[in-house]
């Protein structure tokens, strides 16, 4: 089972960005699936998730910062979670890390790296 990160890169302030997050080795849609990200010297901090099926969708620690320029959704029928990154900021230059948890089962990716240019 693997969950495998894509996207990252080096981009200008106010630029975007569009990570993916795709599952193999089994079905995550009935999966909770999230992305994290941290910065360097930062704890690892909850940016956004969505329940199994991708029927909610919610933000996390990093709400206040990322609401309104951050979009997370799910394609079930990729086996895969997207987050969607507009008007970045330097201070959004971090790992990003996808997650999918069920029941006992937890996995996380490998992390891709997003580094935000003044």
């Amino acid at each position: 089972v693997q969950l495998v990160e894509s996207g990252g890169g080096l981009v200008q302030a106010g630029g975007s960005l569009k990570l993916t997050c795709t599952g193999s080795g089994r079905t995550f849609s009935h999966s909770r699936m999230g992305w994290f990200r941290q910065a360097p010297g930062k704890e690892r901090e909850f940016v956004a998730g969505t329940t199994w099926g991708g029927g909610s969708t919610y933000l996390g620690d990093a709400a206040e910062s990322v609401r309104g320029r951050f979009t997370i959704f799910r394609d079930i029928d990729k086996n895969a979670v997207l987050l969607q990154m507009n008007s970045l900021k330097v201070e959004d230059t971090a790992v990003y890390f996808c997650r999918a948890e069920e029941g006992e089962y937890d996995y996380w990716g490998q992390g891709t790296q997003v580094t935000v240019s003044s």
